[in-house]
């Protein structure tokens, strides 16, 4: 047994928080980091050593990380860092890996009409939005994200209004080193110093293809599940599932 705090790290970089809500543990504490203050360039090695500084501010030697998302690739660059500081991993909707953005794209824009692929194009051209501008890009570009289109438009319009600021500096220095410094390059590393519980999580409908978690798992031998009607946020579409898998998965890294 050993005393471990859970941390997931989801979205673009914009939030590190316990999984309380989801999984009824103790939590040691809370950071939003959407509007915190910032100073300087935005770094994957950066947002690593945020995650250690986080733990050391915690006096915890050792955590069990689930990420979501760029979650999942900042999850998997800590454990390359810091190996001995990861107790259990569960990757959720990535990291993805190989040529899959292409496929992504074609997906996205078959669950769009000609019209909204057009509106989309117009909004992200323009140098300044307006908030109802921003508001409307950001539902366009996210209801894609869910297996059912009408249900993942309501859910894109009310985060685009929540989930606020979109920091675009941020993630466009993050794409930039991503794809200058792929995980790719890194598999092999990163499966020698994975922890022995780690596992990866995909919605079969994320417009992301799941075949790339697939190929991804096959690579760094991991158990992949795939919820069955969800998208790239699964405890959306399918939250029962989802909580019994995570709850599942944290109860027996806390007592391994």
């Amino acid at each position: 047994m050993f005393a471990a705090t859970t941390v997931a790290a989801r979205g673009q970089g914009q939030r590190l928080t316990c999984t309380t809500a989801l999984l009824n543990l103790p939590c040691r504490a809370q950071i939003q980091l959407g509007r915190s203050p910032w100073r300087g360039r935005h770094s994957l090695a950066r947002h690593v050593d945020d995650l250690a500084e986080l733990l050391d501010a915690w006096d915890v030697s050792k955590a069990v990380l689930i990420g979501h998302s760029y979650g999942t690739n900042l999850a998997s660059r800590f454990c390359l860092a810091h190996s001995d500081r990861v107790a259990a991993m569960l990757l959720m909707c990535g990291p993805f890996v190989g040529d899959w953005r292409s496929r992504s794209q074609a997906e996205r824009d078959r669950r769009m009409s000609a019209a909204q692929q057009e509106r989309l194009r117009a909004l992200e051209e323009l140098p300044d939005r307006t908030e109802e501008q921003e508001v409307e890009l950001l539902t366009l570009a996210w209801f894609t994200d869910h297996a059912d289109p009408e249900r993942g438009w309501d859910w894109a319009a009310q985060g685009a209004r929540r989930r606020r600021p979109v920091n675009w500096t941020m993630n466009g220095e993050l794409g930039r080193e991503g794809r200058a410094d792929p995980l790719d390059a890194h598999l092999a590393e990163l499966r020698a110093c994975l922890p022995a519980r780690t596992e990866l999580l995909g919605g079969a409908d994320d417009p992301r293809p799941v075949s790339a978690l697939e190929s991804l798992a096959l690579r760094l031998d991991l158990p992949l599940t795939r919820i069955e009607g969800a998208g790239h946020e699964p405890w959306l579409e399918q939250p029962d599932a989802v909580r019994a898998h995570l709850r599942r998965f944290v109860q027996g890294a806390m007592g391994a």
